[in-house]
């Protein structure tokens, strides 16, 4: 397990990897402008011009509301930037698992691209998990005290391993023969999901854990199905 890490981590200046990374933060912060901007006119519609408040005359109501929804899109960031880029990294995380293979199983044949309405419907069905989960956890952190930090790890952990490992083998098995791998191998992807989780508590890093985990599982996927690279001649 720690080799696959390794060997992620090995790869992370590959420049497929970057484009990646800067195609999900690009899009990200595009989503956060593009909120500030629907404030904004929602903002310039609801409150008049002219506000007349126990006789005082406010003309600058409306623009201070407007100022005052950027440090509010700016808070908003600090708990959706990592779960927001994820989702839309996820769009593209069919290139980090083929930058892998290219450099590490290069005897394996060329498998079809997932289409972009089936990667955007799984973004999102992760994204919305991923949020719901962590809302639920809210309660139980609330209950774990100084063992909050474990539980976050351990449901992250299992959320993203289901996730990051389905996705790499499901470009080789279909989603049939993904599930069977996946719930044959659950331990030892969550053990995996667990290391990329604690990473997530950390500002920057957490950024890349969508790309060094899909490189992490498709090290750990050809590794626990051996058969696929044994069949092509491929060794690692």
């Amino acid at each position: 397990m720690l080799d696959d890490i390794s060997k992620a981590i090995g790869q992370m200046l590959d420049r497929r990897f970057i484009r990646v990374l800067a195609m999900g933060l690009g899009l990200t912060v595009a989503l956060l402008v593009g909120v500030y901007i629907v404030f904004a006119v929602l903002i310039g519609w609801v409150v008049p011009d002219d506000f007349s408040l126990f006789g005082w005359q406010m003309t600058w109501l409306d623009n201070a509301l407007t100022w005052a929804a950027i440090p509010l899109v700016l808070v908003m960031s600090i708990f959706l930037m990592v779960p927001v880029a994820s989702a839309f990294t996820g769009l593209f995380l069919d290139d980090v698992a083929q930058a892998v293979e290219d450099r590490h199983y290069p005897a394996l044949p060329d498998v079809p691209r997932t289409s972009f309405l089936e990667g955007i419907t799984d973004a999102l069905g992760f994204f919305g998990v991923l949020v719901l989960v962590n809302i639920l956890l809210l309660i139980v952190y609330f209950f774990s005290g100084p063992l909050a930090p474990l539980v976050f790890w351990a449901a992250n952990g299992f959320l993203l391993g289901r996730e990051y490992y389905q996705m790499v083998a499901m470009r080789h098995l279909g989603r049939q023969g993904a599930n069977a791998s996946r719930k044959k191998n659950m331990m030892a992807i969550w053990g995996a999901g667990t290391l990329m989780a604690i990473p997530l508590t950390v500002p920057v890093m957490n950024l890349f854990i969508p790309i060094l985990g899909v490189a992490t599982f498709t090290h750990l996927f050809h590794r626990k199905e051996p058969q696929l690279r044994a069949s092509h001649g491929g060794v690692s």
